[in-house]
């Protein structure tokens, strides 16, 4: 018995990197289906008989036309027309994966007959081939005739292009603009010598112009803008945690600054500066003490107000992390005690060690205290708190 040939499934995939279909037309695409397509080709070629697009797309009904004319049993086609961005780059891109994933999905091809009108083939392609295979690409060039009379037609149709099109307008007219406003204010202010500076304002226009264009300066401007407008705000816990983790970090540099600050004065003070390394290890413990005098509080501080906000995420969450971590909390708090002490001892030796180890002794007490009260409060309260799968497996295991 003869083995059944594997279905294949060919997708005419038409391509419009520029956005005109939308643009123009006001159809939204995907387009999927010859009538669709069919319809939007229509509407693009009475909208712009020039429009090179319109002749790609209605190649991909012919190509279609064909296959289905010589169809077999085990294949089946279907034609799509997907569009990007009149900005081009990156947004174009990523409007064009969207929509070849939405193709995809009402019709998993295993193949691609691409057609585009032949300019962004470089760029389209591998967007394609990366999701499903290319077996042909057809790229569609408008033939025109050498004539004098077209040449002068073409000309017009690109001029006309250039003036009326945002796109390319900003650059063919704005610049130029821009540069004869500059040429009248230097005219107007530097008298006879405005010609000198005509040249200097000029480069200054064109280097900002390739720098902002280089660079992308506008499209990152234009995707900071729409993250403005778009921007949807996290879960009032993630809020809350974001906030304590800036506000901790905060903290936390300013007291490395108001340490390093007072290891400078300290070294300041110093009778005569150190200029070996024996006499530079000799004053480190004073310099060291002094940093901790001077930024442990806000060291601390910082680091609370950090573990503060996981805190309040964990409460809102019910995680039974929130626990522990006040524990650390609090441990952290007094540490910074025992860094008082220790300064104390590093800049002045003969101070007596009874209160550093009061305080080191006070501080596992605490410790103590506050992870027996842990240890209550989940007791009584376990139910308020929701158990991962982690939890209970070193429940269990432990």
């Amino acid at each position: 018995m003869a083995a059944t040939k594997k279905e294949e499934r060919l997708l005419v995939l038409c391509v419009d990197r520029d956005g005109d279909l939308e643009a123009k037309t006001k159809s939204k695409t995907p387009s999927l289906g010859r009538k669709v397509n069919l319809d939007a080709a229509t509407s693009l070629a009475l909208a712009d008989p020039e429009e090179a697009d319109a002749n790609a797309m209605f190649e991909a009904l012919r190509v279609y036309d064909h296959l289905t004319k010589h169809k077999q049993p085990h294949e089946a086609f279907e034609i799509a027309t997907i569009s990007g961005s009149e900005l081009l780059g990156v947004e174009a891109d990523r409007k064009l994966v969207r929509e070849l994933n939405q193709v995809l999905a009402g019709f998993p091809a295993n193949s691609v007959i691409l057609v585009t009108d032949g300019y962004s083939d470089e760029s389209v392609l591998p967007l394609v081939e990366s999701r499903v295979p290319v077996t042909s690409v057809r790229r569609i060039i408008v033939k025109h005739s050498k004539t004098i009379e077209e040449t002068a037609a073409i000309f017009t149709k690109y001029l006309k292009m250039l003036t009326e099109n945002p796109r390319y307008a900003r650059i063919a007219l704005g610049i130029p603009g821009l540069f004869l406003i500059i040429l009248l204010a230097l005219y107007l202010t530097a008298g006879g010598l405005w010609l000198y500076y005509t040249w200097i304002a000029f480069l200054i226009v064109l280097g900002i112009t390739l720098l902002v264009r280089g660079f992308g300066v506008d499209r990152a401007a234009a995707r900071f803008l729409r993250w403005i407008r778009e921007y949807d705000p996290p879960p009032l816990p993630v809020q809350i945690t974001g906030f304590g983790l800036v506000a901790g970090a905060i903290s936390v540099m300013v007291g490395v600054f108001l340490g390093v600050n007072g290891a400078i004065e300290s070294l300041a003070a110093a009778s005569q500066p150190p200029g070996t390394w024996g006499e530079w290890l000799s004053i480190l413990p004073t310099l060291t003490g002094s940093f901790i005098e001077r930024g442990i509080y806000l060291l601390v501080i910082g680091l609370c107000v950090g573990l503060a906000g996981r805190i309040a995420r964990w409460y809102f969450e019910r995680d039974i992390r929130l626990l522990r971590t006040t524990v650390i909390m609090v441990v952290i708090a007094w540490s910074s005690q025992i860094f008082i002490q220790v300064s104390s001892i590093l800049i002045n030796p003969t101070t007596t060690e009874t209160e550093l180890i009061f305080t080191i002794f006070i501080g596992i007490l605490i410790a103590i205290a506050s992870s027996l009260l842990a240890l209550v409060t989940n007791i009584k309260y376990g139910t308020f708190f929701k158990k991962s799968d982690r939890d209970v497996e070193e429940f269990s295991q432990g």
